[in-house]
């Protein structure tokens, strides 16, 4: 079927849905003329064409998120006599209201461009949803890319005509769909380590996919929905200025809230995974009910200061200033007393709450609390599974009769796991969440998000020691053996240190014993090995509380940090003295006990600042490898950390919670998160699978949850390199990196990239298993041996680029083989070999006679050319390299001042070249070029007055505008390091 046809039954599904089909409408003038007539209706105003036209120029705007902002409101505008016209661009009150209609083939003819767009709606004359239709077999990835390229064409109609209110795109070839909201340029990109845009594919209550396009348009495009859809489920980030869409699931939590409250029906709990959105889920709720004159307050309690202090961070990232701090108990009180609007929803921990409720304080809370009583407040409570629910729930129940509670949680307590030992020598007391919340309103199991790509799978390894007999399940290791198994294994888990880890430990006594030894024996390895790496091992824990009550808060979650803290608390105290001492050493910091949270936060964001390459960030100022006991390991969200170093013992809903700091996605260098278990607890992981997997599957959990294991992945490997080797012998060639510039055509080389991005995928996957044993290693070896895979990679960037290139230029009119490629270069950049190794074994291969070097220069080269990060840069360095001599003995620092004048020589004579070419002297061409550098912007204006001298007519000058520009970019590109420069892409 083709794209004409798709088109076709879509338009006739949206008519069956009563949306009116305009086939009048099919251009510029068209679409103005039919908004102008829902805009005059809906206002009740006739506008001159003065007036009209201002009207235009007022709300057209190439910024995304200040249209949507004007779509939601209400706005003035000053009419020609001088008085103010309030208007709405759609009925906001009621969106089921408004006029729907659909056009196709729409062109928005500008001098640049005749791009046509085959399905829009319109609600109320304005257009809210591009469909883009298309008869491949595309992945989501090169859909939004071809939507990102169509909104970077000069003159594409999306920033300065009514295109420019669209908020969703959706893309589909007809069995397949997906949606994604529209976005200013900084979050509609695809950046150098190709973090995606948020794909979404519908979904009904139970998280079935609902893809095929008849189903979705039923389901999602029904008049009333999309009206919901974009008013009440599209969230905009105001401190990002951004447009975010809520996943199917955070909406049909968020209704079963609201319906629960309107129906007054009770208590209720929304079972949505760790690592899910539960945040922006619970935000909404809160603004939906901030709205319903029936809910005097509505509080969301978390149950820590740091979450406490996250909580409020997100809630106001959605919405600046819509929650306040709460500093103490007191503030909380006259908050919750208010009649301010802005005080309806409070961010608040269970402790000042319980503080708050406590009638034997002496400030009398509870006694001013008293007129609140009887009111309707809706209690939201974050991660809900925690042990302090029970106790604090009767004394919210008993002094809130009228209250509705709801909870969320990513791990429930049920039966099996209401009481387990937690910590040494004390049983934890849990009440199911079923006994306080009722019932459950909503679950999104890690089953439904593993599948849906929302989360990672895990690779699990049970290390065994070598030697006689294995240990048995929960048992200690040697601290000394599992410091050397980190210290060995640390490298393959994150990916060449691009990822970090947490080291989970069973007491504070374990943490502090193992900061120890990782001292010591680093400093052995170093001493016995120079060139060996230290890693960046922290440390944190709770101090004893001593009466401070930030610590007593902070540890109300920490069970066996609280127990441990009091016996001996002097010596814990030191000891942790000790180690924030070395910390300050070593980032430079002066953090102290006195000020224990701020310390917390300094890890937590070093951890969270891990992205690689990081230009900000030295790997001197990252941290590795974290040790902890109970901290970290429930809450806490990083993408760039990947592993878990397990020694302690974990069951249930803390092993979940534990596994899943590990599995956030983040991009395809990421496949899994790591568990490296020291304890044997395979059948604490399998109890967990089975009691979280959600509606009773455990055995179609387990491999859902769990990677393949080793041996599998080989055989997939062997198997990818063998179809890789069948197709190039197909075109008459070898299977050898070489001969793949010897293919013929562009479909054979599009050929050769989706082959090989499946070796290296896999590849990418094995790489990072901690289990791997030498057999194995060495079958990956013969499988594809390291120079055939680094050649293979060379090769791959060189000819992707080409194609990529080839992409750009021709868009819709290149081969289907090359439209519906998508590039991943991400998995082709390694984190070990970054710009500074690069200099060193430049350096190396320098200080080396040509007779003993052990890389030779077209070795290194090879090197360079197969890691994707110096795409832009390697023929530089390559040209950098043929001008050294083996011997000269230059050190790192001759080696970086050299090949940074060989740059600044290199990119002189090529201004010189494009001056000359262009009749242009070559100062005021250098000026220009710093001048864009400077303020990484392209001045049109500057532009024009660098070309003055050559009195050229218009007609001509515009001409040699875009000669000269399509000359400079890659210079421009190039000194910008890969930056975007504002302005430019309207010129390429």
């Amino acid at each position: 079927m083709n794209e004409q046809q798709i088109e076709q039954i879509l338009i006739g599904k949206l008519t069956d849905l009563k949306y009116a089909y305009r086939e009048d409408i099919r251009d510029l003038d068209g679409l103005k003329r039919n908004f102008r007539e829902k805009f005059e209706a809906l206002n009740k105003v006739k506008l001159s064409e003065n007036e009209f036209s201002r009207l235009l120029e007022t709300i057209i705007t190439p910024d995304v998120y200040a249209a949507a902002r004007v779509l939601r409101e209400r706005n003035s505008f000053e009419r020609d006599d001088g008085t103010p016209l309030n208007y709405t661009l759609v009925n906001i009150k009621d969106w089921c209201k408004n006029t729907y209609e659909v056009v196709n083939q729409l062109r928005i003819n500008t001098e640049n461009s005749h791009h046509r767009y085959d399905v829009i709606l319109l609600i109320n004359g304005v257009p809210v949803v591009q469909v883009e239709l298309k008869s491949l077999q595309i992945t989501p990835r090169r859909a939004m890319q071809q939507i990102v390229d169509y909104k970077n064409v000069p003159g594409n109609g999306y920033s300065k005509t009514l295109l420019c209110f669209l908020q969703l795109f959706i893309v589909s070839n007809r069995s397949e769909t997906w949606y994604f909201a529209n976005n200013n340029n900084r979050h509609f990109s695809f950046d150098a380590d190709e973090r995606f845009l948020p794909v979404y594919q519908f979904a009904d209550e139970k998280n079935k996919k609902i893809g095929q396009l008849d189903d979705f348009a039923e389901k999602f495009l029904a008049k009333c929905t999309l009206g919901q859809m974009i008013s009440r489920y599209m969230v905009l980030v105001a401190s990002e200025q951004k447009l975010l869409m809520m996943r199917p699931y955070q909406i049909y939590a968020v209704k079963a809230i609201v319906e629960c409250i309107h129906q007054q029906t009770g208590n209720g709990y929304i079972w949505h995974t760790t690592g899910s959105g539960k945040t922006l889920t619970s935000f909404k709720a809160s603004t939906l009910l901030k709205d319903d004159p029936d809910i005097e307050k509505c509080l969301f309690v978390v149950d820590r200061k740091d979450l406490d202090r996250q909580t409020r961070e997100e809630f106001n990232r959605f919405q600046q200033g819509c929650v306040e701090e709460n500093t103490d108990t007191s503030t909380l009180v006259k908050r919750l007393l208010s009649s301010d609007y802005a005080d309806k929803v409070i961010v608040t921990t269970i402790q000042k709450l319980g503080l708050a409720l406590d009638g034997t304080n002496r400030q009398n809370y509870k006694e001013r609390l008293e007129p609140l009583r009887d009111k309707r407040i809706a209690f939201i409570f974050d991660e809900c599974h925690r042990s302090q629910f029970g106790e604090n729930h009767r004394s919210i129940k008993e002094f809130f009769p009228n209250a509705q509670l709801f909870g969320f949680t990513g791990t429930p307590i049920f039966e099996q796991n209401a009481s387990y030992q937690q910590i040494e020598g004390g049983q934890a007391s849990y009440k199911t969440t079923a006994d306080i919340f009722q019932s459950e309103l909503h679950a999104y199991t890690i089953t439904d998000a593993i599948d849906d790509r929302n989360v990672l799978k895990f690779h699990i390894d049970y290390y065994k020691p070598d030697g006689k007999g294995n240990p048995k399940p929960g048992e200690a290791l040697a601290k000394k053996a599992i410091v050397e198994a980190i210290l060995e294994k640390h490298d393959v888990a994150t990916n060449g240190r691009k990822f970090n880890a947490i080291l989970a430990t069973a007491s504070i006594n374990d943490a502090i014993e193992y900061h120890k030894l990782f001292k010591i024996i680093q400093a052995d390895k170093f001493a016995a090995n120079p060139d060996f790496q230290p890693f960046n091992v922290a440390c944190v824990f709770s101090p004893p509380a001593e009466g401070s009550p930030d610590i007593k808060q902070i540890q109300e979650d920490l069970p066996q940090e609280k127990a441990d803290n009091s016996v001996a608390p002097d010596e814990k105290k030191a000891a942790l003295n000790d180690i924030l001492a070395d910390y300050n050493r070593h980032y430079n910091t002066n953090h102290r006990i006195g000020e224990f949270d701020l310390y917390y936060q300094d890890i937590q964001k070093r951890i969270k600042d891990q992205q690689y390459p990081n230009q900000d960030l030295k790997h001197s100022e990252k941290i590795d490898i974290i040790i902890v006991v109970d901290m970290l390991l429930t809450g806490f969200d990083s993408k760039f950390l990947n592993t878990l170093y397990v020694d302690k013992n974990l069951k249930y809903h803390g092993l979940i919670q534990a596994f899943s700091r590990t599995n956030r996605v983040l991009n395809d260098t990421k496949p899994y998160g790591n568990i490296l278990d020291f304890r044997q607890q395979q059948d604490a992981v399998n109890d967990a699978i089975a009691l979280f997997s959600g509606g009773g599957q455990a055995d179609r959990a387990k491999e859902i949850w769990l990677v393949d294991q080793a041996p599998v992945v080989i055989e997939k490997l062997d198997t990818a390199v063998n179809e890789l080797g069948v197709f190039m012998n197909s075109q008459g060639l070898k299977s050898k990196p070489e001969e793949v510039a010897n293919l013929k055509g562009d479909a054979a080389r599009s050929q050769f990239i989706n082959l090989f991005k499946e070796v290296q995928r896999l590849k990418t996957q094995l790489d990072q298993y901690t289990d791997l044993n030498d057999e194995q290693k060495q079958t990956i070896e013969q499988v594809i041996p390291k120079e055939k895979l680094l050649g293979f990679k060379g090769v791959y960037i060189t000819t992707a680029q080409q194609l990529k290139a080839l992409q750009d230029k021709a868009g819709g009119y290149a081969t289907p083989d090359v439209q519906q490629l998508d590039f991943e270069f991400v998995l082709f950049a390694s984190a070990v070999i970054d710009y500074d190794y690069i200099m060193a074994l430049i350096a190396k291969y320098s200080a080396q006679q040509p007779s003993r070097t052990s890389m030779s220069r077209d070795q290194l080269i090879g090197l360079i050319a197969s890691d994707a990060k110096f795409m832009d840069e390697r023929e530089d360095i390559k040209a950098y390299i043929y001008t050294l001599r083996g011997g000269e003995g230059l050190s790192e620092k001759e080696i970086r001042e050299g090949y940074g004048r060989f740059k600044e020589e290199k990119n002189a004579k090529e201004l010189v070249a494009i001056a000359e070419k262009h009749g242009l002297e070559t100062a005021p061409l250098q000026d220009f070029v710093d001048g864009i550098i400077r303020r990484m912007i392209f001045d049109g204006e500057q532009l024009s007055k660098l070309l003055e001298p050559l009195e050229l007519s218009w007609k001509a000058r515009n001409k040699k505008e875009l000669e000269l520009v399509e000359d400079l970019s890659p210079l421009l590109n190039k000194l910008s390091g890969g930056r975007e420069i504002s302005g430019l892409s309207a010129y390429e």
